[in-house]
Parts: structure tokens; C-alpha cells; sequence
């Protein structure tokens, strides 16, 4: 098939349907009306002689065909976006772009009050969409462009992936105010009390326990829950104990009446890292964001 004959513009909008799922919010990203992106989308399904999407319960679902035509046409639109962006002196101030950030809920707490407050005085055309990717896919998200930066521990990934640590940690507990055990939490105590375990699974054990368990020990959960806030309540209102890194538990502190004692066994520190493809290490605005993520998170 010769190149000549395709309107690259439309992989734009290929790129932004298969990001989005949707027709309707491909629409909204590109600042283009819906029947301009189906007309588009018809011109491709043309030109290329497979549907490429089809529709599904909610939005649309890719063909194996945009499958495989995904990562190249991403690669190749970030190159020539890169290119053009580096021969003109980087603005933030006339940016009109979305990032997508796959942070922890913990991260986000952290560095989305500072971010978004920078972001509105030096890029107010920059918008954010965060969401919580598992580490198995974060690789492929990125390679795939579904998102352009991450935050999270260290993971195995090959080198087309780029990282720098972003801050070490620690854990340490979280207890309410006059609780019993306020004078000495001693992991003797630690492990008498009952725990509050934050997960978005239904099982499985936390990062502390997985740390007590290399020295034989366990606790009692006494609450599971899916939300940090929840969890900090619970613990400023019973004798259960919330562990979490000490970054957090500051904030914590300032919403809820609670105390911190040190975590009673030595633990490594908690490290975070961030992450982003190589195909955007020279992209300015990628790597504009990237500095300010790194100042935010020390």
C-alpha cells in the first residue's frame, strides 16, 4: 500500500479512538465534532479494508488488525511530535495536551494538590487523566501510549522503558489518640491489636505482611477495606493500627486524630520510582512534566 495515498491525519484520530474507546470521547480529546471522527474512522476502515473497531457493550473494542497497527503508529506520531516540538523553543504556557498518569491512590494524595496547582499557573492547557494500572501491563501501557508516565515501586521491564527513583520511604503506624498502647507500640503490641489492611483485592497480603512473614510473624486483619481515607478514619476511631509510609500518614494526620509510632521490626525503605517510555524521553513536554513530578515527590 502506498503512503501517498493515506491521509496521516487520520491516525490521529485512530490513535485517539483506540485510546478512548470511544468514538464520542475521541471526539472530545481531539476538539473535533463526532461525525467528523466517524467520517475519519469510515476513511480508514476504507483505505485499510478492515473495520478496526467494533462496537461493544461500552465504546468500541479494537480489531486485531488496530491490534497490531497500534504501538507503530503511536511510535511513529510521538517521533515526528518529538521532532517538531524540539526545533521550536518549548512553551508551557501555549501547551494544549493530556497526560495520563498511572499513580498509586497513595501518590496521587501526594502529589496531585502540588501538581495540579503548578500546572494551572505555568500550563493551563495541560489537563490530567489519572488511573491505577497493574504492574504486569505497565510496560505494555506505556509502550502502547495508553499512558505516558507512572509511579510505582520497582519493576522488571526491558529497555525500551526508562525510570528514576522518585523518593524512599518508610512504614510506620498509625493509632488514635489515647490509645492504649500510645507510650510503646512494641511489635510484641503490634501484633496484638487488630490491623486495617487497605488492598483493592479481595485477598492476598499486604507489603507488611509479606515483611513479617520473612521473620515468621503474622497479624490480625481486622477490617480490609479499598480506601486509605476509610482506613484512617477506622483507626482514629477504634484500637486497630493502619501502616503506612510516613509521607502519607503526615497527610493523614492533618484529617484525622491520630498518632505515629514507628513501624517495630527494620524494614528496607519503601522505594517509588517513575516510569515513561523511551520513544518520549526527548519529548519536552514528557520531559517537562517528568521535572516536575521528581521536585513535587522529594
Amino acid at each position: 500500500m502506498n503512503l501517498s495515498r493515506i491521509d496521516l491525519n487520520l491516525f490521529v484520530v485512530f490513535d485517539a479512538i483506540y485510546t478512548e474507546g470511544s468514538l464520542t470521547r475521541a471526539s472530545e480529546v481531539l476538539h473535533l465534532t463526532q461525525p467528523a471522527v466517524s467520517h475519519a474512522l469510515a476513511r480508514l476502515r476504507d483505505t485499510l479494508g478492515d473495520e478496526l473497531f467494533i462496537r461493544a457493550k461500552r465504546g468500541v473494542s479494537p480489531t486485531p488488525l488496530a491490534q497490531q497497527l497500534i504501538v507503530p503508529v503511536r511510535e511513529s506520531l510521538q517521533r515526528l511530535q518529538t521532532t517538531l516540538q524540539v526545533h521550536r523553543e518549548f512553551e508551557p504556557q501555549e501547551l494544549q495536551r493530556v497526560f495520563r498518569l498511572s499513580l498509586r491512590d497513595i501518590f496521587e494524595v501526594m502529589l496531585l494538590p502540588a501538581l495540579t496547582a503548578e500546572l494551572a499557573q505555568q500550563a493551563p492547557g495541560v489537563n490530567l487523566i489519572c488511573m491505577r494500572v497493574g504492574r504486569d501491563a505497565l510496560a505494555h501501557d506505556l509502550a502502547t501510549g495508553r499512558i505516558d508516565l507512572a509511579a510505582e515501586v520497582l519493576i522488571t521491564h526491558d529497555d525500551s522503558i526508562c525510570h528514576e527513583k522518585l523518593q524512599d520511604d518508610r512504614l510506620v503506624c498509625l493509632i488514635r489518640e489515647h490509645h492504649p498502647r500510645q507510650d510503646s507500640l512494641t511489635l510484641e503490641g503490634y501484633l496484638e491489636l487488630k490491623h486495617v489492611l487497605v488492598s483493592s483485592r479481595e485477598r492476598g497480603p499486604g507489603y507488611e505482611d509479606i515483611e513479617l512473614s520473612r521473620h515468621g510473624l503474622s497479624r490480625h486483619i481486622g477490617l480490609r477495606t479499598q480506601h486509605y481515607y476509610a482506613a484512617a478514619l477506622v483507626a482514629s476511631q477504634t484500637d486497630m493500627v493502619l501502616t503506612v509510609p510516613h509521607r502519607f500518614a503526615r497527610i493523614l494526620q492533618h484529617n484525622a486524630p491520630l498518632q505515629i509510632r514507628e513501624f517495630p521490626l527494620p524494614l528496607a525503605p519503601m522505594e517509588v520510582y517513575l516510569y515513561w517510555h523511551r520513544n518520549l524521553d526527548s519529548d519536552p513536554a514528557n520531559r517537562w512534566l517528568r521535572e516536575k513530578i521528581k521536585v513535587l515527590a522529594k
